[in-house]
């Protein structure tokens, strides 16, 4: 019958999109194919350029994935960047690039540098940047990251184990010179997150290994080490990798808290709100 043969023609239709659909995206997250001479090559950022605490983001910037200015970040700009440069999913990356609305009056766009707010991602004990209430919580600090770029001593690599004893030294560090250190459920939760970030993004999102001279060129040139042989990973860092990674980082840090109930800043000019328990 002549219906019968349109429903079939419209299934096989339906599925041919579906099929296109689906390979279009797969394709978008497997293609490595990627500019990196021209479009994404490494250019420093300049005087009028934002850039914030985060070195993931700020090598992002760097290679052209963000904005090269730090500016008009969305909610879906960061997760395309993240997918592109990174070969990190977008559940990821959500919920951070959502939580950093908080750091401006905004209500469309963010920058780099709106997310130095302290309270809201910004943190006390960072592997790379001072405490807020002891001088620069932006900018590289070499002294800091000292602590991380010697860890795991005799080999060159790093790894769940020597992570979560950087995490552990840097919160020791800063309990002792900081006498307004917040230290709760919450900045644990983020310090293990970025520590599996740092070995996924330059190592093995399964294994948590990263060789330490890619690593140290990230945190220190924020910059992608393509030159000394580094790709993106082969595997997509995705929820569930991170949260394995994130979980075993946080046990081999032996954390304890400093005091006091996890809060969080609603904006720039809010006061801070304690985040309850579930």
């Amino acid at each position: 019958m002549p219906h019968r043969s349109l429903v079939k023609l419209l299934l096989a239709t339906a599925f041919f999109v579906y099929a296109f659909c689906i390979n279009h995206v797969r394709a978008q997250e497997m293609d490595p194919r990627i500019d990196w001479d021209d479009a994404h090559q490494w250019i420093a950022p300049g005087p009028n350029d934002f850039r914030g605490p985060c070195p993931g983001l700020n090598t992002l910037a760097n290679h052209g994935f963000l904005p090269r200015d730090g500016k008009n970040l969305t909610v879906s700009v960061v997760a395309d960047a993240a997918l592109k440069g990174y070969r990190m999913q977008q559940e990821v990356v959500t919920l951070a690039a959502k939580l950093s609305f908080l750091t401006t009056n905004d209500p469309v766009y963010y920058t780099l540098d709106d997310i130095k707010l302290y309270g809201v991602i910004e943190h006390d004990a960072s592997l790379s940047r001072h405490d807020f209430a002891l001088g620069d919580n932006v900018h590289f600090n070499e002294t800091i990251f000292s602590t991380l770029a010697n860890s795991n001593p005799g080999v060159d690599y790093y790894n769940i184990t020597s992570a979560g004893q950087v995490m552990h030294q840097r919160l020791a560090d800063s309990e002792l010179n900081n006498p307004s250190i917040i230290n709760t459920e919450k900045e644990l939760h983020f310090r293990s997150v970025e520590s599996a970030f740092y070995l996924s993004i330059m190592g093995d999102p399964l294994t948590g290994i990263a060789p330490k001279n890619f690593v140290q060129i990230f945190f220190r040139e924020e910059r992608l080490p393509l030159a000394e042989g580094w790709k993106r990973p082969s595997t997509p860092i995705n929820l569930t990798t991170m949260d394995l990674l994130t979980s075993q980082i946080a046990e081999a840090s032996n954390w304890t808290s400093s005091g006091g109930c996890p809060w969080i800043r609603l904006g720039p000019d809010q006061p801070v709100s304690i985040v309850q328990g579930t």
